[in-house]
């Protein structure tokens, strides 16, 4: 049986995904009008990146992440103080709009008002980073495609690299994302507290599609990883540290409007689901299941648009990692290639 995995999005969609993007990074620049600073180069493991250094009130110093140096964002930072911030609201507005009418993927709106109200404290600029479903979604309208499947969720997942991995993300910026999520008044209640600090799960009572999840990668003493710049504590997962290296940059859709968030790099997260599959009970078939599913339709995707050499390397990486990692990692790829034969072709290794 062939499974139709996705769709490859019109021009007239991407077009309209990466116009979307523009503006978007242009108010994310045109935030630091009223902060006297300069934008600055840094170098992480060869790649440049884009930082924004300002005082804060209180004379500390901070540099706030922007973005992957490239053509589109130093030309951004160039033109940025042209723009009127309510014009750029209502501009991006409309542009999310036809974006999703085009074909863009969007998100549920009360998941989306949790993912731009974490973005407005700048939970994203403090290391923040999207992870699971959403991070799918938003990666396929990346990618220029549309997936078929495996996109439902009632959760909201988040990571931050915690002290364990060396990311290229501002790491020294003050947020309370308790805060952030209490004043969205949606009823969101942390459910556990680990040393006075906030718990890494938020429940509604009442809404069962709410559920928001704060994980690191895993520590020696098994965690929790208490965050005092988030006055957030972070649930230890094995594994998640691979998805929190060379993340990147999407937008997240919705009807109200979009945001920028940072994202695992596609064939990392293909990678990480494959790792993964084999950990989770039987009591959660279907999330297995989806992590068959996301896997290879990202597999698929890169893999038909000439990026096997991305997949690749970060299957290297994964098997360098130790025999844990290679049982894993082969198990995830048999239970995959079983479910989707129409992958032996692509020869994914």
């Amino acid at each position: 049986m062939k499974h139709n995995l996705y769709t490859p999005l019109s021009l007239s969609a991407q077009t309209a995904y990466a116009e979307l993007q523009d503006q978007l990074r242009i108010q994310s620049i045109d935030r630091f009008r009223i902060l006297p600073g300069a934008f600055h180069k840094q170098m992480q493991k060869g790649r440049p990146y884009i930082y924004y250094g300002y005082r804060d009130l209180d004379g500390t110093g901070r540099m706030a992440y922007l973005g992957p140096e490239d053509n589109r964002i130093l030309d951004l930072i160039k033109k940025h103080d042209a723009v009127k911030a309510d014009d750029l609201q209502n501009k991006i507005k409309a542009l999310a709009k036809s974006a999703e009418a085009l074909g863009c993927a969007s998100t549920l709106t009360k998941h989306f008002r949790v993912v731009n109200r974490l973005d407005q404290y700048g939970f994203f600029g403090s290391g923040g980073i999207l992870i699971g479903t959403h991070a799918f979604l938003a990666m396929g309208n990346m990618l220029g495609v549309k997936w078929l499947s495996s996109n439902l969720t009632m959760d909201v997942d988040f990571a931050h690299a915690g002290r364990n991995v060396s990311i290229a993300l501002g790491a020294n910026v003050k947020i309370s994302v308790h805060d952030a999520l209490n004043s969205l008044e949606m009823g969101l209640l942390p459910i556990s507290e680990f040393s006075g600090k906030t718990g890494a799960q938020y429940r509604n009572p009442k809404d069962p599609e709410l559920r928001l999840d704060f994980v690191t990668s895993q520590t020696r003493s098994g965690g929790p990883v208490v965050l005092p710049e988030l006055g957030l504590a972070l649930e230890c997962l094995k594994f998640m540290e691979f998805s929190l290296i060379d993340t990147t940059q999407a937008v997240l859709l919705s009807k109200e409007g979009a945001c920028i968030v940072n994202i695992p790099a596609p064939e990392r997260y293909a990678v990480h689901k494959l790792i993964i599959y084999g950990e989770r009970p039987i009591s959660e078939f279907s999330k297995s299941s989806k992590d068959l599913g996301q896997a290879a339709a990202i597999f698929k995707v890169l893999f038909e648009s000439g990026n096997a050499d991305l997949v690749r390397s970060a299957w290297t990486d994964a098997l360098s990692r130790g025999p844990g990692w290679v049982k894993r990692l082969n198990q995830g790829k048999l239970a995959m290639l079983k479910r989707y034969p129409e992958l032996l072709e692509l020869n994914i290794n």
